[in-house]
This record gives structure tokens, C-alpha cells and sequence, in this order.
């Protein structure tokens, strides 16, 4: 199929993969900069007095409350993902975003500044959850980690915004001190919802509900604007011969058929979320002048240190870039997962201890953790949810991958002032243990995706082979019944018996030790 040409002038080709990866970065952007607007925020002291002097608890609940209302609609943005499109919202989340922004920076007391974070979390609810997921569908295989990831360097950066505006702004002697790094949050929003209406639609999206032509233009223009470009026109039957195989074979998209048919790849992409958050990232992002000022640095001194981590934060995102593609997914997380546990343990003994080079120490000690997070944990759970699930269930999917990170960053963010007050030191440690869960997770259960199309993610899986081997096990039960033979009924369930099966785990997560690893298709093998 050709598409329609177009007389006008438009971004095409490399330019215009980029300029998406642009606009979409804004809406992580912008949950970046919400997770960082409140840790220089509440330790104002123009905040703190005109809120009365909050406790951990009503700290914990402003902070964490966003993520209530970001589990709601995480859940939900699924539905409306397949419903309006993934560009249609994107619009809707940045709107949400704005008027949840707006109510924070009005607020007249503690309770509407709750209910405008809870707003402003069901529009960070929808972007975090379709974001990924339109960056993936538009992505080509060659290029997907790393568009993911310049994503998440936009959330990153974001923060350090944040950071660096609650900084500045705290210099201004009056409630303008809080009041401006909140609207702020308005001005993003509104920028992303224009520019979500000048952005493309997915095309898988367009070609799953039938909207051939506008799909196949899309993908054209994505490589290069020539509509007999051979790639993409293969592309498009691809992805067509993909949807109509789905409608075909009858398989529902219901959540408790994607728990049925896919439920190793939900818990997988549910675990990469849920360490994202147990690793520690937020005890940081939410609460970070908050460690500082524990380790000895006092007031806007704290900011400042703050501030200095979160630029190398934003640095430390950038090299996932170019290794994501090339030394895979796998290796990253790994490697992160161990630097994290290290600097996590140490950042607690340097507290325990408590000698005069503690303030400095702790500083080294977030740094390393924060790099060695921005670099691994950071974006690739973003990556890998939307990489792994199919078309039929991908919105659906995310959308309960998404909803974990919500549900484990509410945990951390509300328990983190208390567990500061009551176990103090003993904090980091915790955490640093739950970076080496996360390395033995990856090391057993996780597949290496690097590379391999999104319609050939079942080969990952080992999914075609094992409906093979099904049928084949069926058939030949099948032979065996109807020839009645004892001693072949007899030797099949010995041999069964006999074999090692798998462990909880492998069976927990449907792993199967038989399968193949994934590669392509050469030329003339079919």
C-alpha cells in the first residue's frame, strides 16, 4: 500500500523522529520536574510557615499524594490509550497536568494543595503510561533504546530543573519563594498539549483500528517522505499482517486474557517498575535536601548540594544513549544494580559513623548512586514494559506496569520521613538490599530485547516455539491413547518424573529453559 502524497512541507525522516522524541520528552519532563518541585519546596522556610510548620506526615502525604491519583489513572490510561490514541492522551494528561499545577500554586491551605497534587497526578498518571508507549511504536528496532532513553533524560532533567528553580527561588523573601516553582508546572503542561497536536499519531495504533492510509503515511514520513520507500512499505505489512494474525486467531484484549496469555511478561514488566522504585531513586528525587541536611549540610546549603547532584544526574543519562543498543539491556542493569547496592551501603555507614567528613562523604556517596541509577534503573524500566508486550495488550500492559511504579513510588515517598526519623541510617542499607534482589531478578529471568522488532518479541520468549511443542505433545498423546499401549503410557510420566522441572520462580514467571534464543530471519530461510 502507497501513501497519499502530500504537497505541503512537513518534517520527515531522521528530523522528524527526533522532533517527536522532543515533544514527548516534555511529558516526562514533566513528572521529572513534579517528583523535584516539592524536595526543595518544603524545606522553604516561607513553605514551612505557611503551612504551619507541617510534620513527616503531612510532608509525606503533599509529596506522596501525586502518586495516588497517578495509580488511578495509570490503571485507567490503557483503556484510553486504545480508545482516543496515544497522541489524543497526551493531550489530555498535559491539560490535566496544567489545572492540577494551577491549584497547587493558588492553593489557600493544606487541603487544596492535597487535592491539586492528587489533580495534577492523574495527568502524570496518562503521560507516564502512554509516553513509553508512543516512543516505542514510533521507534525504529535499531534506534528504540536509545530514543527511550534521551526520554528519560528529559524526565531527569526535569527534575534538575526543579531543583535548581527551587534553588534560585528560594532567595525571594516572601511565599513567591514556593508559589512561582509550582506555576511553573502550568507553563510546561500547556507547551506539551499544543505540541501533542502537532505531533503524528502511532501508527501501529492507526493500523490496529483500521485507519490504513493515515498509518501508512506516517511510516513513510518517518522514513523519509518517499512513499514507495521499500522499508516502509515492509513495515506496514508487518505490522498489518501482525493485526490481522491477532483478530484472526480470536484472542480477546481483555486484562484477564493478557493475564492468561502473557502473564510472564505483565510480572517482568511489573518487576522492573516496582525495583525502580525499591532501589531507592525517590528517597533521593522526593527527599534529597532532606538527607542532606541528616548528613550535617543545613538549609539552602542543602538545596545547593541538591542541585550539584542532579546535573550529574542528567550527565549520567546520557552515555545509556549509545551502550543501550550496543551492549544490550541486560549488562546495564546489572552493572547498576551493583554500583547502587555499594553506594547505598556506604552512604549508610558514613551516617552511622558520623565523623566530620561525613557531609562530604554522603555527597560522593548520592552522587555514585545517582549516576549509577540515571545510567540503568533509571530509564530502561521505562523501555522494557512497552518493548516486551504485544499490540493487542501494549496499553493495557504498560498501563499495569506504569501503575506498579505509581503504587511503590507512593510507598517510598510516604514511609521515607518516618523510617528518616525512626531508623535513620538503617534507611540505606534497606535499600541497597533491594538492588540486589533486583541484580538476581534480572540476571535469571530477564531477556535480552536489544534489536528485535516489536512483532517479533514472541520469538524472545520462546512463545512460537512452545505452541509448537504443545501441539506435538497433544498429537502424540493423541497416537498413544488410540493405540493403548501400557508400556508406552507408562514410560511417559517416569521420564516426566525424572527430569528436573523448574523452580518457583522460572514457574512463577512461565520461564521455560528450553527455549530459543532469539534471531532474526535471514534471507530465504522461509
Amino acid at each position: 500500500m502507497e501513501a497519499p502524497s502530500s504537497s505541503r512541507r512537513r518534517l520527515v525522516g531522521q528530523p522528524l523522529l527526533y522532533a517527536i522524541s522532543v515533544f514527548a520528552s516534555l511529558g516526562v519532563f514533566l513528572f521529572g520536574y513534579d517528583q523535584g518541585v516539592m524536595s526543595g519546596v518544603i524545606t522553604g522556610p516561607h513553605f514551612r510557615k505557611f503551612f504551619d510548620n507541617p510534620g513527616p506526615i503531612e510532608i509525606g502525604t503533599m509529596v506522596a499524594v501525586l502518586e495516588i491519583g497517578a495509580f488511578m489513572t495509570s490503571v485507567a490510561a490503557g483503556q484510553v490509550g486504545d480508545i482516543v490514541g496515544r497522541r489524543g492522551t497526551l493531550f489530555i494528561g498535559a491539560v490535566i497536568f496544567a489545572i492540577g499545577g494551577a491549584v497547587q500554586t493558588f492553593t489557600p491551605g493544606f487541603w487544596v494543595m492535597v487535592v491539586g497534587r492528587v489533580i495534577a497526578g492523574f495527568g502524570v498518571g496518562l503521560l507516564s503510561t502512554i509516553v513509553p508507549i508512543y516512543q516505542s511504536e514510533i521507534s525504529p528496532p535499531n534506534h528504540r533504546g536509545a530514543l527511550a532513553c534521551m526520554e528519560f533524560t528529559g524526565n531527569v532533567f526535569g527534575y534538575t530543573s526543579s531543583v535548581w528553580i527551587d534553588y534560585f527561588c528560594s532567595f525571594i523573601d516572601s511565599d513567591l519563594s514556593w508559589r512561582i516553582p509550582l506555576f511553573i508546572q502550568c507553563i510546561i503542561g500547556a507547551i506539551l498539549a499544543f505540541g501533542s497536536l502537532m505531533m503524528p499519531e502511532s501508527p501501529r495504533w492507526l493500523l490496529d483500528t483500521d485507519k490504513d492510509a493515515e498509518g501508512m503515511q506516517v511510516l513513510v514520513d518517518l522514513h523519509g517522505g518517499d512513499p514507495s520507500n521499500e522499508v516502509a512499505n515492509a513495515e506496514f505489512q508487518e505490522i498489518k499482517d501482525r493485526v490481522i494474525f491477532d483478530r484472526e486467531s480470536g484472542e480477546g484484549r481483555t486484562y484477564a486474557m493478557m493475564w492468561k496469555r502473557y502473564k510472564r511478561r505483565v510480572l517482568l514488566a511489573m518487576s522492573s517498575q516496582a525495583f525502580a522504585q525499591l532501589n531507592g531513586i525517590n528517597v533521593i528525587s522526593y527527599y534529597a535536601p532532606r538527607v542532606f541536611e541528616e548528613a550535617g549540610w543545613i538549609g539552602r546549603d542543602a538545596i545547593l548540594m541538591t542541585g550539584i547532584n542532579a546535573t550529574i544526574y542528567v550527565c549520567s543519562t546520557v552515555p545509556t544513549w549509545y551502550l543501550v543498543d550496543r551492549w544490550g539491556r541486560r549488562i546495564i542493569l546489572l552493572s547498576g544494580a551493583v554500583v547502587m547496592a555499594i553506594a547505598l551501603a556506604f552512604t549508610g555507614w558514613w551516617m552511622y559513623i558520623d565523623v566530620a567528613e561525613t557531609p562530604r562523604a554522603v555527597v560522593v556517596c548520592v552522587i555514585i548512586f545517582n549516576a549509577a541509577f540515571g545510567y540503568s534503573w533509571g530509564p530502561l524500566p521505562w523501555l522494557f514494559p512497552a518493548e516486551i508486550l504485544p499490540l493487542t495488550v501494549r496499553a493495557k500492559g504498560v498501563s499495569i506496569s506504569t501503575a506498579t511504579n505509581w503504587a511503590f513510588n507512593f510507598l517510598v515517598g510516604e514511609s521515607t520521613p518516618f523510617l528518616q526519623d525512626v531508623i535513620a541510617w538503617r534507611l540505606y542499607p534497606m535499600h541497597g538490599f533491594f538492588c540486589v534482589c533486583s541484580f538476581v531478578l534480572v540476571y535469571f529471568l530477564y531477556p535480552e530485547t536489544m534489536g528485535v522488532p516489536l512483532e517479533q518479541m514472541d520469538a524472545v520468549f520462546g512463545e512460537e516455539e512452545l505452541e509448537e511443542r504443545l501441539e506435538d505433545e497433544e498429537s502424540e498423546r493423541a497416537s498413544l491413547v488410540s493405540r493403548r499401549s501400557s508400556r508406552s503410557r507408562l514410560s511417559q510420566p517416569v521420564a516426566k518424573r525424572t527430569s528436573q522441572g523448574p523452580g518457583f520462580f522460572s514457574r512463577l514467571f512461565g520461564r521455560s529453559d528450553r527455549r530459543a534464543s532469539y534471531e532474526a530471519i535471514r534471507d530465504g530461510d522461509e
